[in-house]
């Protein structure tokens, strides 16, 4: 086993499950909810780009242009026309029905517009291209999508802590009717939340569809593959979602040294060892 190869491997697709999982943390720290629909989401986003690729001929990272406000615009009318409705006091129970309805909406409307056949987006140059380092090759893909997770991060962690509508953020999620009370709408705050994490499911779903096919049923993997993440790195925590991004890829990278059949196994058995052993992930939002 190359060890430095496998570890770099682990990391770059750590960056892609980081992606996956920003958006999850975003509204989750925000509102408290967990949005069962994400990964068929980041697959209509996919689909999207598709669509918007065959009309203009873009590059994919050029189309995100046109899909990142596409997106942000469903999230902002998602949230505020449907979500808001069913959020009430501490009850989880409705936002977590009305998103998994979507998720089967979701699936089915694209089978039917779409097939069952998988597609994937061409990068072009950028999808061969790579990197030495040493006795070993860094694909310029994956490296960019590690790249983008990270810058991500960053920025996601300085709105939250330096700007006026983190500010507005912080306070809605630690309480909804002081934050109210001073001047805050908190539909409003929410509806915007969403609208960023679906800029982030965007920005997601072209790295995916770059980096694998996809097809109408892959959302529930990216789903799974992102609360993992979330749930490792400690809930609420944007440089915890990061980290714990990595850490599943790594574990997957090695696993898949064992035996190829432990790839998405050992990934899933890390995340059961940490959530026994750290119920509130590596780094957890402090109380």
């Amino acid at each position: 086993m190359n060890v430095i190869d496998t570890l770099i491997g682990g990391l770059l697709l750590g960056g892609l499950y980081t992606l996956f999982a920003i958006g999850l943390s975003l509204i989750f720290g925000v509102m408290r909810l967990v949005n069962i629909a994400h990964g068929d989401f980041i697959v209509l986003a996919a689909y999207i780009a598709y669509l918007v690729i065959g009309a203009t001929g873009l590059h994919p990272l050029v189309a995100l242009l046109v899909v990142i406000p596409i997106m942000a615009v469903i999230g902002y009318l998602l949230q505020k026309w449907v979500l808001n409705r069913t959020m009430g006091d501490d009850d989880v129970l409705p936002p977590l029905l009305v998103t998994f309805g979507l998720a089967v909406i979701i699936q089915n409307a694209l089978l039917a517009a779409f097939t069952s056949n998988s597609m994937r987006l061409s990068a072009g140059s950028l999808q061969t291209s790579s990197l030495p380092l040493g006795s070993i090759q860094i694909g310029l893909l994956p490296l960019f999508t590690l790249l983008m997770a990270v810058v991500l991060v960053i920025v996601l962690e300085f709105i939250f802590a330096r700007t006026r509508i983190g500010r507005a953020f912080r306070a809605t999620s630690d309480d909804p009717q002081i934050a109210s009370a001073i001047g805050v709408r908190a539909d409003h705050i929410y509806a915007l939340a969403m609208a960023i994490s679906f800029a982030t499911i965007a920005i997601a779903s072209v790295f995916l569809a770059m980096r694998s096919n996809f097809d109408p049923y892959s959302g529930p993997a990216r789903l799974i593959y992102g609360f993992e993440a979330v749930i490792i790195g400690g809930l609420g925590s944007f440089y915890g979602t990061l980290a714990g991004g990595l850490v599943l890829g790594l574990a997957q990278s090695f696993g898949a040294q064992i035996s190829p059949n432990m790839q998405i196994l050992s990934g899933h058995l890390v995340f059961f060892i940490i959530l026994a052993l750290r119920p509130r992930g590596l780094f957890p939002k402090a109380p």
